[in-house]
């Protein structure tokens, strides 16, 4: 199919493409009880639609945030620069959980698509959509396994969501058949070292190395029912080259200022303000 074109030249899906995708939002916008998933999607489903009342609270401090802030030490994007100028183009947010990242995009200029393995993820984000009169599809799939056609968007982004609870050798190939040449891949996820820091309970993240980092993939917790995935850069790098992308950065990121004893999500502040413990890759699809 041709593409139309941006006043700055930015592609954007010709009107048969805009129907097809509009069809497809329409026919997707139910949650399905018959998800083609893997084992451990299936699990992650479950974990996430029991644990979505914990995270409304969250989710709606998010969205009533006028600007967009990266990971759990909420660090300003316009101190991190890491997004391009994304008004105008189509984005697929791969485990959007409650769509406050689709919130942001959207004031931006951007088109965004939220896809979540959670429908109860999903019923939160849609009653912050009416709270704050925003519109944008949300639809219910798993990132690995994403129902629309190749080539459909411009940038394919995930903050955790996919960037974790999903198979990298599943969902960054998947990434790349959603994206359009020259498209860029964007995930924040957290850093090798703080996973290697990471006990098996629910102690903060310590000095000592507890697993080894040959052969990371996926780790199952003893406290948590489904697993996550982290990959050392070595592997990542080898991944996304291998799947058509080229890195154009890493964002190591540090803890601000603040008390050094502050507790989030496993990490202290004083340890992520010596050790980065999260990263934000940039990559670009090949032409």
């Amino acid at each position: 199919m041709t593409r139309h074109t941006t006043a700055d030249g930015r592609r954007c899906p010709a009107t048969s493409d805009r129907q097809l995708l509009s069809t497809l939002i329409d026919a997707m916008a139910e949650p399905l009880d018959d998800l083609p998933l893997s084992d451990h999607a299936a699990a992650t489903r479950a974990m996430w639609n029991e644990d979505a009342p914990n995270w409304v609270t969250r989710g709606g401090e998010h969205w009533a945030m006028p600007s967009p802030v990266w990971g759990s030490w909420d660090l300003p994007e316009h101190e991190l620069k890491v997004l391009p100028d994304v008004a105008g183009l189509d984005v697929v947010d791969l485990g959007c959980g409650t769509g406050y990242w689709c919130a942001w995009l959207t004031r931006l200029g951007a088109r965004p698509v939220g896809i979540d393995v959670s429908e109860a993820q999903l019923s939160t984000a849609r009653e912050l959509q009416r709270e704050h009169g925003l519109e944008f599809p949300i639809v219910h799939a798993s990132a690995e396994q994403v129902p629309y056609p190749d080539a459909s968007f411009d940038i394919a982004f995930s903050e955790y969501g996919a960037a974790i609870w999903c198979d990298p050798y599943a969902w960054i190939p998947e990434a790349h058949r959603l994206l359009r040449p020259g498209g860029r891949l964007i995930f924040l996820c957290n850093s090798p070292l703080s996973v290697l820091c990471a006990p098996p309970s629910d102690e903060p993240v310590d000095t000592t190395l507890v697993r080894a980092q040959r052969g990371m993939h996926r780790i199952d917790w003893p406290d948590q029912e489904g697993p996550d995935f982290h990959l050392g850069h070595g592997e990542m790098l080898a991944l996304l080259s291998s799947a058509g992308f080229d890195v154009e950065a890493l964002h190591e990121l540090y803890a601000p200022e603040g008390p050094e004893d502050e507790v989030r999500f496993f990490v202290s502040r004083g340890w992520a303000q010596r050790w980065p413990s999260e990263e934000i890759w940039v990559a670009r699809r090949r032409d």
